[in-house]
């Protein structure tokens, strides 16, 4: 079902997700399409289009039911697959994510992180020690990790790419601007440009900017 499904939809469902845990947490037991919309800051047609898509979950006049849509959308995202993932580059960003991320609410379980510093071998974080780059082949085999989230530098993304993918890893988290699928068409990946980000937000700024010049 889900390569019918536009992207824009799948990039929706996590904040459908989000808000429906929340108003699970303040005892909602049903949510209208147009209360939903109200929060999503979107509108009712667009909510019940997006819902639509993976089938019927709530009854007209009787809006969704909170914690059922919600289990609803965890089994569309596949929230409760706990697959293995390697984080590789323990610097700045790496590090905080390793940290600070939910894991698990995501859909993964964070089981190794690789860096090619020594000095940081045996660190630990989140209670996952820092182990050496030579020896991501060996633990992705032996633990059959499912996705591998990069956070190197773009120079040395490529062979990193090369061995995970040699080693039976076909799922990124890519932090990088390096290319995974120009070179590897047949993996998923998500990429992540964070100046690319910021760069669009630029873009946005430099608009109303000069609106309010003119």
């Amino acid at each position: 079902m889900s390569n019918k499904i536009s992207k824009s939809v799948i990039r929706r469902l996590p904040r459908y997700y989000r808000f429906l845990c929340e108003l699970e947490e303040q005892d909602v037991e049903r949510v209208s399409s147009g209360k939903l919309a109200e929060i999503m800051r979107t509108t009712a047609s667009q909510v019940r289009q997006d819902l639509n898509c993976f089938g019927g979950f709530g009854h007209q006049g009787y809006g969704y039911p909170v914690t059922k849509l919600k289990d609803e959308i965890i089994n569309i995202l596949g929230l409760h697959n706990k697959f293995k993932a390697v984080l590789i580059g323990a610097g700045h960003i790496g590090t905080a994510i390793a940290a600070h991320m939910k894991f698990d609410k995501a859909g993964f379980e964070l089981v190794g992180i690789f860096d090619n510093n020594e000095d940081i071998f045996g660190s630990r974080i989140n209670n996952i020690s820092i182990s050496d780059e030579k020896e991501i082949e060996s633990f992705c085999k032996e633990n059959n990790i499912d996705a591998a989230f990069l956070c190197v530098p773009r120079n040395a993304a490529a062979g990193l790419v090369e061995r995970l993918y040699n080693s039976g890893v076909k799922n990124f988290w890519n932090f990088t601007h390096y290319d995974i699928q120009g070179d590897y068409p047949d993996v998923i990946v998500e990429n992540v440009h964070l100046s690319d980000m910021m760069m669009t937000l630029c873009y946005s700024m430099n608009e109303d900017k000069n609106e309010q010049t003119n």
